[in-house]
Formats: structure tokens, C-alpha cells, sequence
């Protein structure tokens, strides 16, 4: 497998994301980008990007704060990402310079990509499906789902997978419901996939605060990754 940091940038956003591919496929393989939670493009995203690699993808894990930065405490992650909240176009234009930093890498097949994100990035993710008819499809895990405010296609021709746990404190049933009934009237092909006595960022070890909500869950997420699987397949079909 080769693995190797991955910087790219606009005029004004240096990046500095972190690439997987399987070295011994000698054709374009599809790419599945991945969008890192509130800390940063950090040790979590890169193992993502590993394990899609192994599954024969090409695995980005993008860097949505520029210069690699990634928050200690829960202040800095609240001041790297709050920004990007605040002004949800930032997070079209970072990924935008990450799909066209593909165009240097002749493992990857720009004409399949898909995207995956986790906390934060799984709302980033979406965002990436509400505004761009390029990708294939998107996956949230344990994601954020309110929609942006500014102008998004009326019509969502991505696929789109929701892996939710149903206790997460901070995206409730009543959002999820409301998330359904977004995407239901841009008619997009949606699932959401709702785990019983699961909390917020189910699938990190790491993660583990009960003051948050946030509780890793290894059966939750083993059964959440393989749905993320399934649903690779069927749309790089």
C-alpha cells in the first residue's frame, strides 16, 4: 500500500491531507475522500483513508482548516471549525481544491468519487451532495444534519447514506426526520441507518466523553462500515 501526506492548495488555503492507494492496481481506481470531525485532519482520518485503500479505493482524508492544523482541547476544535459553520461556502471551496488536486495523480478515476465524513464532516460531506452534481454519493457517520443557508441544487443527484445513533444528543430524532425531509423533497436517493442505545461519534475509539454524548461503539461501528461498504459498491457500480 502506498501512503504519503498529500498538500495542495488555492491562492489563499494551503492544505495538508494525507493519501492511501493500493499500489499494485495499475488502473485508475475509484476515490473515496474522506472529511475529518472537529479535530482536524488528525490520526483518526488517516486510518480511513488506509482502510479504503485496502478495499481498492484511492482514500483522501482532506484537510478543511488548512496548514494540518488540528485542535487539542475542545476550545480549539470549537474556534478551527466554527468559522467554516459560520460561513458554509468555505467548506465548497476546501473541497474543491482537494478533487482538483486529483487531477496530478493518475491512480485516481476523477470520474468516480464519493465522499465520507465523520462528526463535522459528515456535514461537510452533505454539503459536498447539496452543492455539486460531480460525485457519486456521500456517507455521514454520526454527522451533523442541518442544511446550509445558502442557495443548494434543487435536485440532489447523489446518493446518499445517513449512519445515525439514535441517542446522539446532538443531532436528535426530530433533526434526523427533518434531514428525511430535506432530502425527500430535493429527491435524492437517501438512507438513514438509525442504531438503538448508540450516542455521537459511535465509531471512534478515541472519543469517549460522557459529558459530550460522544461513546465509541465497536459493534455499531463495525455494522456502520459495512453498510459504508455496501453502499461503494452500488454506486461504483
Amino acid at each position: 500500500m502506498h501512503i504519503q501526506d498529500w498538500a495542495y492548495q488555492t491562492d489563499t488555503f494551503n492544505a495538508q491531507g494525507f493519501i492511501a492507494f493500493d499500489d499494485s492496481i495499475k488502473t485508475p481506481q475509484p476515490v473515496v475522500l474522506v472529511a475529518h470531525d472537529w479535530s482536524g485532519c488528525n490520526e483518526f482520518a488517516k486510518q480511513q483513508t488506509q482502510r479504503l485503500a485496502a478495499l481498492g479505493y484511492v482514500g483522501l482524508a482532506i484537510d478543511l482548516y488548512g496548514e494540518g492544523q488540528i485542535g487539542q482541547s475542545n476550545d480549539q476544535k470549537m474556534k478551527l471549525m466554527q468559522p467554516l459553520l459560520e460561513d458554509r461556502s468555505l467548506i465548497m471551496q476546501r473541497w474543491q481544491a482537494a478533487i482538483t488536486s486529483l487531477a496530478s495523480l493518475p491512480q485516481a478515476n476523477t470520474q468516480k468519487i464519493a465522499a465520507i465524513g465523520f462528526c463535522f464532516g459528515g456535514l461537510c460531506a452533505l454539503d459536498l451532495a447539496r452543492h455539486t452534481d460531480t460525485i457519486r454519493g456521500v456517507v455521514s457517520f454520526h454527522g451533523l444534519l442541518n442544511p446550509p443557508t445558502t442557495v443548494t441544487l434543487s435536485s440532489i443527484p447523489a446518493r446518499i447514506l445517513v449512519l445515525h445513533g439514535y441517542d446522539d444528543p446532538m443531532v436528535p430524532p426530530e433533526q434526523v426526520n427533518q434531514f428525511a425531509e430535506e432530502m425527500t423533497q430535493a429527491h435524492a436517493d437517501w438512507q438513514i441507518h438509525l442504531y438503538g442505545h448508540t450516542q455521537h461519534a459511535f465509531t471512534n475509539p478515541q472519543a469517549n466523553d460522557a459529558t459530550l454524548g460522544t461513546i465509541y461503539n465497536k459493534l455499531m461501528a463495525k455494522r456502520a462500515w459495512l453498510q459504508m461498504e455496501h453502499f461503494l459498491i452500488e454506486i461504483f457500480e
